[in-house]
């Protein structure tokens, strides 16, 4: 019998997302149990099921009476109890039918039409920051970390114009999504918070998030009296919407919607830096746009994995999963399945069709994935016309999390 590789230590995920463990956990054990050690300061868990073939995933994430985000939410390690109450109150972290009141509320606010009148805006921004990339390569021999010179400043700053923060404010939407999201690598969430025990203080819990939230309350008291057209203009005046939603709302577009971007663009880029001949077909319009950034989403998935708890006993690909029992989808191994992709360690910038699970499925798929292709297509439109060499300088330094498929730095060599 195959050993089960482990998938579970975010620490192997600073040198690359594991796609051969992958494999063999698909081959072999599709619905596999993984240990939960004490890893980088946070305690053990009980363990989880790993569910990595493309058909389980979506049946996990489309079935959301038996794989539930309420009971323990949506990260693979456990709250708190004492949290717990806190976080379900976030719609990641809801099953119907209050999940689709809450997403009914803020799809109000995050309209295609509202998201399609940034495409100019972002254009203008993904021209300007990568000028000043190529003129901080003139000076440093053709060689420019893309991530600190264009990615973060392009996600952080359209998501600062989508939800009308004001631009003295926005370096802090990137502090708290490098807090929230990057809490299990050192350089991006800085010193380990401990409460009176000495336990690490989860990021997501009340006190951790007691800034973001009285921000967000102040900023929507500014909307109310100073309206304008953006996000957070539209849920200030929202007349079925409590003021704590109104703060988790803020929570999940500032954490998600900058992530989603942060780290697929670099990602993406990464791919076409590596596969000149895909780059050269972008660039001649052989490889459309649309279709591309679909390839590079399935190639380079923002989230590696989502985390359900099983609301009943039941059976996922002949194994037994009792009530209670966590329950994680692997999106980055469900989008290399050979079951759905045909030869899927290749890139083809021309996928059709594509039914990758980067921005999820089921009653949960990702509220931004409009915006988030959006700005993807204008960076690397831009790209292609900005930077007709994209090579790479230096191996990537990715980030350290089995949740978040970060790059933090992308050493190029762009002519």
């Amino acid at each position: 019998m195959t050993s089960v590789p482990d998938v579970f230590d975010p620490r192997q995920y600073a040198a690359g997302v594991p796609y051969d463990a992958y494999r063999v956990l698909r081959d072999h054990h599709p619905v596999a149990r993984q240990d939960e050690p004490e890893v980088l300061g946070w305690p053990a868990g009980p363990g989880f099921w790993a569910v990595t073939r493309h058909a389980d995933v979506v049946r996990v994430l489309k079935d959301s009476a038996t794989y539930s985000s309420y009971i323990g939410a949506t990260q693979i390690r456990d709250p708190d109890p004492d949290d717990l109450p806190f976080i379900r109150r976030m719609m990641l972290n809801q099953d119907p039918p209050g999940h689709g009141r809450l997403r009914r509320l803020v799809s109000r606010a995050f309209t295609p039409r509202r998201v399609d009148r940034f495409e100019r805006v972002a254009q203008e921004r993904a021209r300007t920051l990568l000028t000043h990339a190529l003129e901080a390569a003139r000076t440093a021999d053709g060689t420019v970390d893309l991530v600190g010179a264009v990615t973060d400043d392009y996600a952080l700053l359209n998501l600062a114009d989508l939800l009308g923060v004001p631009e003295a404010d926005r370096k802090l939407l990137l502090h708290w999504t490098q807090r929230v999201i990057g809490y299990q690598d050192p350089d991006e969430a800085g010193p380990q918070v401990l409460d009176g025990q000495g336990r690490p203080v989860n990021p997501r819990s009340p006190a951790m998030l007691r800034d973001m939230f009285a921000y967000a309350r102040q900023l929507a008291a500014h909307k109310r009296r100073f309206p304008d057209d953006d996000v957070m203009t539209t849920l200030a005046h929202d007349a079925e919407l409590a003021d704590s939603e109104l703060e988790m709302f803020f929570f999940l577009l500032t954490v998600a919607g900058n992530d989603t971007v942060r780290s697929a663009a670099p990602g993406g880029l990464l791919a076409l830096a590596e596969h000149p001949e895909s780059y050269e077909r972008m660039r001649t319009g052989e490889a459309e746009l649309p279709s591309a950034v679909d390839e590079l989403l399935r190639w380079h998935p923002p989230v590696l994995t989502f985390r359900r708890t099983a609301a009943a006993d039941t059976e996922l690909a002949g194994r037994r999963i009792r009530a209670g029992d966590k329950v994680v989808v692997f999106h980055a191994s469900a989008n290399r399945d050979e079951r759905v992709f045909t030869d899927p360690d290749r890139l083809d910038l021309s996928r059709a069709p594509n039914p990758h699970v980067s921005f999820g499925d089921g009653p949960h798929v990702c509220l931004g994935a409009h915006f988030a292709r959006l700005q993807l297509r204008v960076l690397y439109r831009e790209a292609m016309r900005a930077l007709p060499v994209l090579r790479p300088a230096g191996p990537p330094e990715r980030l350290v999390s089995n949740f978040i498929n970060g790059i933090k730095s992308l050493p190029m060599h762009v002519t």
